[in-house]
């Protein structure tokens, strides 16, 4: 809480982000998905492709090979964007996002020497590029929390001397 005059205005500062923050995550969700889905159906267009393909063809033992590999991520990662930007079929949508998750995060694995310039604390841009997928996922954690109906709240329930808590059970206001 603000002192004095300010605190009307943080008050709608924080009521409008609750209003409009997981949609507008989830719209921001959907621009990177089909944005980063749409440049892997062009040659050349995406830096992340070689090592997306390396990354499949490793994961399948090479019985997925480049020409339907990418596409298919393509395709996979295009989906999601527009379900996120639509906000339609959300659960399916979110599925989609939570299963590719894990591959993302195996070239840190299958080609360290690649993503790290000193293993663990130097990623490389393609490292870094990866590791960014912790933010994607959480934010799509918190688009995952409302498909049931729940919002982001401005209030403060249950305020001590600690600052703002709630109790198991309490609902909010």
């Amino acid at each position: 809480m603000l002192p004095g005059p300010l605190d009307p205005i943080d008050v709608r500062i924080t009521s409008w982000m609750a209003r409009h923050g997981v949609t507008i995550t989830r719209v921001a969700l959907g621009v990177v998905f089909f944005w980063f889905g749409v440049i892997k159906f062009v040659p050349h267009w995406s830096p992340a492709a070689d090592l997306a393909v390396r990354t499949i063809d490793r994961l399948t033992f090479g019985l997925v090979k480049p020409q339907i590999g990418l596409p298919l991520l393509a395709a996979w990662e295009t989906l999601i964007g527009l379900g996120l930007l639509t906000g339609r079929y959300l659960r399916a949508t979110l599925a989609l996002l939570f299963l590719q998750m894990p591959g993302t995060v195996l070239p840190l694995f299958f080609f360290p020497k690649e993503t790290f310039t000193a293993f663990p604390h130097a990623p490389t841009l393609e490292g870094q590029y990866i590791i960014k997928n912790l933010v994607l996922v959480a934010a799509a954690l918190v688009v995952g929390a409302t498909v049931r109906g729940g919002r982001l709240s401005a209030s403060a329930i249950g305020s001590g001397p600690s600052g703002p808590s709630s109790s198991p059970g309490t609902p909010p206001r």
